[in-house]
């Protein structure tokens, strides 16, 4: 790894493992037809960056996914009811200025009296519930089952192998980003001492004329990166920080057998041990542990007050539940998390999170059966694998051997601001029979702890989008049932005529229709349409 060109390569490489690559995205007209002609291709500003999510194909030429156009001719002055919406998640900063005003409080009980007042089970969930505790760091559920060295647990022999491998890949990374980091870091340093500043820049290094052959060398590289799209050297060593913290952490804690994050004191295999077990807050333990706060803001970050970003839904409740560590996610925290939100008044459930392996998804399946049967919509997260999850499992599902066990969960792919060809996200999960519908996930700019703001990409993002539409639907439409506010959302979805690259592989190109269930992506214009004739 001693060669600029292989330096860039995967410097590149590591700013598109962590957000700042390509991604993908939507369409959007009236129900009963689509323009075919194919859109033209400019480079957005920042305002439509940050908004794209929600821009119109006809009115902005961008292929958002209409809520603008929604608020501006359908929801117009209309309140509606308020509806809660359970955001299952790491933790929500419930302090951020976009979210402390969308907040479920649970006005029966009494704050920090040490008391559980209203007799649910847990004591002094004012805004919800984190059954992490103090948790952080978790294993994979591979490792998990990898640990207990039990052939006879169902896939064992599929874990160890693929345990085997990405802890192999994932030392092979660490080291290899470390080097890299190590020799940009060196570049930094020089050019700092050089320029006799921090905050240089690449036109400082463009101009550089020297006859110091490390210097010339380091320019040459500069060049490199210029030209992957990296803001500057000073944001690649940060770049590569992080990927070697990613990798480190993984080492550590995802992949380490003899590691146990569990700080509630419970059985996690004993799903009746300890109830109530956890506590109160909410909050990230971290300021790193941003995914709740993200994916919360794109459901309801409050609409038009001058502040960070716009949610999708208006007049929703926000209620957090902590349940999703710095790896895999427990089955029962999350059967105990979905069963709160519907206990607790949830009529929307957003589940940012999955894993291809688990031991107890009857738990899962079983609550999101609970959720269905009490008339609550519960929407997923198709997963990051950049697979087709009708031929590669991912949990938690709504399906034993193919048959539904629910009416009202909705699985999510995720699409990116590039119509065409590339408007599948390179990372998104996808299956005809496995998925649902797809919304924009690549590229999402929204809130982050601390009244931060960040743009992230995933499935993760994607899935609040439409539990945005969900809650929408459910507060201008109270009267639908989940079952219905599920099928609006499918049927009134756009359908787009081409095939498209899956998977990131330029050599895997499919019909957008055979991706999903619907075949379409969501649109909250047409999904409002559809509920006002529906209700009627």
């Amino acid at each position: 790894m001693n060669t600029i060109k292989s330096i860039f390569t995967v410097v590149s490489a590591s700013a598109m493992l962590f957000g700042c690559g390509t991604v993908a995205p939507i369409l959007s007209t009236p129900i009963e037809s689509i323009d075919n002609t194919p859109i033209k291709i400019s480079d957005l500003t920042t305002n439509e960056k940050q908004t794209w999510g929600h821009l119109d194909i006809v009115k902005d030429t961008i292929p958002g996914m209409s809520v603008d156009k929604a608020y501006a001719e359908i929801i117009k002055g209309k309140k509606g009811k308020t509806t809660i919406v359970a955001v299952i998640d790491s933790g929500i900063d419930i302090d951020h200025e976009d979210l402390d005003g969308v907040l479920w409080t649970n006005t029966k009980e009494i704050p920090n009296n040490g008391k559980d007042d209203d007799k649910n089970g847990y004591i002094d969930d004012i805004h919800g519930w984190n059954f992490l505790g103090k948790a952080y760091n978790e294993q994979l559920e591979l490792t998990r089952i990898v640990a207990k060295g039990d052939t006879s647990i169902p896939r064992y022999a599929e874990a160890k192998a693929k345990y085997d491998k990405t802890r192999t890949e994932a030392l092979q990374k660490k080291q290899q980003y470390e080097q890299i980091y190590n020799s940009l870091n060196e570049a930094d340093k020089a050019f700092a001492k050089h320029f006799k500043k921090d905050d240089y820049t690449f036109a400082d290094i463009d101009a550089l004329e020297t006859t110091d052959e490390t210097l010339n060398k380091y320019k040459g590289a500069a060049t490199q990166m210029k030209a992957f799209g990296i803001e500057s050297i000073q944001a690649g060593v940060e770049e590569l920080k992080g990927a070697v913290e990613h990798f480190t952490d993984q080492l550590n804690y995802n992949y380490n057998k003899d590691f146990n994050g569990r700080t509630t004191g419970d059985n996690p295999d004993d799903f009746n041990d300890k109830p109530g077990y956890g506590d109160g807050n909410v909050k990230p333990v971290k300021k790193s542990e941003s995914h709740g706060t993200h994916v919360a803001g794109i459901v309801a970050a409050e609409r038009n007050n001058g502040k960070g970003a716009n949610g999708v839904a208006n007049n929703v409740q926000i209620m957090s539940i902590r349940a999703v560590p710095n790896g895999d996610e427990y089955d029962k925290d999350i059967a105990k998390a979905i069963r709160y939100a519907v206990d607790n008044g949830a009529k929307v459930i957003n589940g940012s999170f999955g894993k291809s392996f688990s031991q107890q998804s009857e738990w899962v399946r079983d609550a999101i059966t609970y959720a269905a049967k009490n008339d609550v919509v519960f929407v997923h997260a198709a997963g990051n694998d950049g697979a087709d999850i009708d031929v590669t499992p991912n949990f938690p599902d709504d399906n034993i051997n193919g048959n539904e066990i629910s009416d009202t969960y909705i699985r999510v792919g995720a699409l990116a601001p590039k119509y065409g060809s590339e408007m599948v996200a390179n990372f998104s999960n996808y299956g005809q029979n496995n998925v649902d519908v797809f919304a924009p996930g690549a590229q999402i700019y929204s809130a982050t702890p601390q009244n931060e703001y960040k743009t992230y990409g995933g499935t993760s993002m994607a899935a609040p989008a439409v539990a945005g539409i969900a809650a929408l639907i459910r507060s201008q439409y109270p009267k639908l049932k989940a079952s219905q506010v599920k099928n609006i959302i499918l049927q009134s979805g756009l359908p787009i005529p081409l095939k498209v690259v899956v998977g990131g592989d330029a050599n895997n190109i499919k019909p957008f229709s055979t991706l999903s269930k619907s075949g379409k992506m969501a649109n909250a214009y047409n999904a409002l349409v559809l509920a006002d004739r529906l209700s009627k």
